[in-house]
Order: C-alpha cells, then sequence, then structure tokens
C-alpha cells in the first residue's frame, strides 16, 4: 500500500494514464498540491519503479517529462476502479442529502 498511499500518488498516476506530462502540466492538473508536496511524490513514485522521469538537456531551457512506466500501467485498472468509486460514493453521499433534507 505504500507505493500508491498517501493523498496524491494516486492522483498523479491517474493523471499520466494515457499521457506523458512535463511538470507544469502536472501542476496545472492538480492546483491543490503545493509544489514541494508535488515533488516529493513524484521522486517517491519514480523510486519505486511506477514513473519515469525523462530529463531532455539537448537544448535549453531543460525539459523534464514524466510517464507511466511498464510497472506503473499495471496499476491503471486499480486507478481507474478507486476513482470510479469515488463518484459512485460521491453521487450517492449527494442523493443520501437529498433525501435527508427532504424529510424534513
Amino acid at each position: 500500500m505504500g507505493v500508491i498511499g498517501g493523498k496524491w500518488k494516486t492522483v498523479i498516476i491517474y493523471h499520466l494514464i494515457d499521457t506523458t506530462l512535463r511538470y507544469n502540466a502536472l501542476r496545472k492538473a492538480i492546483p491543490m498540491v503545493t509544489e514541494r508536496t508535488l515533488s516529493l511524490q513524484l521522486k517517491t513514485l519514480e523510486d519505486d519503479g511506477i514513473i519515469k522521469r525523462t530529463v531532455y538537456t539537448s537544448k535549453p531551457p531543460l525539459k523534464v517529462e514524466y510517464t507511466l512506466t511498464d510497472l506503473g500501467k499495471t496499476l491503471i485498472p486499480l486507478v481507474l476502479a478507486i476513482a470510479e468509486w469515488g463518484d459512485t460514493s460521491q453521487d450517492a453521499s449527494k442523493n443520501h442529502s437529498i433525501l435527508t433534507e427532504s424529510q424534513l
């Protein structure tokens, strides 16, 4: 669980499911995460072999891209299931709130 545990790792993996993103694109996709936290989570995911960090130094400015590794891609069904569960439970929670309010 430590590999994908925490608040932001699954969110990062979710955004990398079908694309390669640069750091700033990830920051824009996840505006609630701080720069420090995003950097630490990316480093941890890289150390765990879940994402690959590619640095392009041939032309300035320096360009860094993140993509899922083959191991990271094995997590896609799990991450999608978590996202679907979140959507479903959020809808159920809204429906429960509506029913509760109408009973008042």
